[in-house]
């Protein structure tokens, strides 16, 4: 699987445009069972919304991909919403526009500029990444050796996910899957071959842009 851009933080922001308010709420989801969820999660939370619009887009192609004007004119709402995500090249997420209408009218045109600004504004507000396909490595080593160690894992802006200090000392590291091999060649090598290294596991993880 690809690396690809999709957000770190779910986030949301919101705005009043002509006296209507909108909330845009940003979830990264894993599939599309997870997108209804969400959505269920929201409409209940927001009982007295006018409109609950969304869209999302999932899939290793992106080939799962909906959107709803829920109640607004059609095309007004989800079409923009899908719009801005295909246009920022984000995957694997669901933007959702709770609007509390104001009663002011915004007119077709007023409404996809609202919605497409609330979902830019909420985009804007998360912090993006590249999905990677990754392993968990449990290393282990003793006290002398650690100073080592950090000092390579600082080099290389390893930023442990956990460390256990035991009667040894445990690291455990999340790495991009074509590092694993550098990795623990050079672990190998800063500790003369000392230092113990477990695969435990196979997974995918945010990582900074």
């Amino acid at each position: 699987n690809q690396p690809y851009l999709t957000i770190k933080e779910d986030g949301s922001v919101e705005q009043t445009i002509k006296k209507s308010q909108f909330i845009c709420c940003i979830f990264r989801i894993k599939n599309e069972e997870q997108a209804q969820e969400i959505l269920a999660k929201q409409r209940s939370l927001h009982k007295k919304a006018t409109h609950i619009c969304f869209a999302y887009m999932t899939g290793d192609q992106d080939q799962i991909q909906r959107e709803s004007d829920n109640g607004e004119p059609q095309g007004t709402a989800g079409v923009p919403i899908l719009e801005v995500l295909k246009a920022n090249k984000i995957h694997d997420v669901l933007a959702i526009v709770i609007r509390y209408f104001g009663g002011i009218k915004l007119g077709t045109g007023g409404l996809v500029r609202a919605y497409t600004q609330a979902v830019k504004e909420g985009l804007a507000h998360c912090e993006t990444g590249i999905l990677r396909k990754g392993c968990e490595l449990e290393v282990t080593t003793d006290y002398n050796d650690v100073g080592k160690l950090q000092y390579y894992f600082g080099q290389q802006g390893i930023v442990p996910v956990d460390s256990i200090y035991a009667e040894n000392v445990k690291f455990i590291l999340l790495i991009p899957m074509e590092s694993e091999e550098k990795v623990r060649k050079n672990l190998t090598e800063t500790t003369c071959g000392k230092v113990k290294i477990e695969k435990l596991k196979e997974t995918y993880f945010v990582d900074k842009e």
